[in-house]
C-alpha cells in the first residue's frame, strides 16, 4: 500500500508550515521567559485567576490545549525539520499538571536545552536564563 500523492502533499505542507511557524513563534516565546523563571520557589498567580469560574475554566482548557499541541508538534519536529526540543519545552511550560515545575527544571538543566535557549536569547540581546544548581533541581518540589 502506497500513500496517495494527495496525502504526501498535505504532509509536506504541514511539515513546511510547522517548520516556518516554529522558526517564528519559538524565539518570541523563549525571549519572553523571565530570567529567573526556573529559580523561583513559587509560581505566580495566573492573570485570569480572579475571573468568573466559567471564563477561568475556558482559559485554562485553552492554555492546556495549546500546550498539548506544542508538545505533539515538538515531538513530530524531532523527526522533521524544526526546533523540536524548544517546542516541547514551551508546550510543557503551558501545561498544568502535578510535578510540572520539577520536570521543567530537570529539562532546562540538560545542556542541549539551556544552550539552545540561551543562544536564542543572546541573539535577541536578552540575558541568559538563570538555571538552578543541581542540588536545588533534585530537592525542589512543586
Amino acid at each position: 500500500m502506497h500513500p496517495s500523492p494527495e496525502l504526501l502533499r498535505w504532509l509536506a505542507a504541514a511539515s513546511l508550515l510547522t517548520f516556518i511557524g516554529t522558526l517564528i513563534i519559538i524565539p518570541i516565546l523563549v525571549v519572553r521567559i523571565p530570567v529567573d523563571y526556573f529559580n523561583r520557589t513559587g509560581r505566580k498567580t495566573l492573570p485570569w485567576a480572579s475571573q468568573h469560574p466559567v471564563i477561568r475554566g475556558i482559559l485554562l482548557i485553552g492554555k492546556n490545549l495549546l500546550g498539548f499541541i506544542f508538545v505533539v508538534v515538538g515531538i513530530l519536529l524531532l523527526a522533521l525539520p524544526g526546533q523540536g526540543l524548544l517546542t516541547i519545552i514551551i508546550g510543557i511550560m503551558l501545561l498544568d499538571f502535578p510535578g510540572k515545575f520539577k520536570l521543567e527544571r530537570w529539562v532546562i538543566s540538560q545542556k542541549p536545552a539551556i544552550r539552545s535557549i540561551n543562544w536564542l536569547r543572546h541573539r535577541s540581546n536578552c540575558p541568559p536564563l538563570e538555571i538552578p544548581e543541581e542540588s536545588e533541581t533534585s530537592a525542589t518540589q512543586d
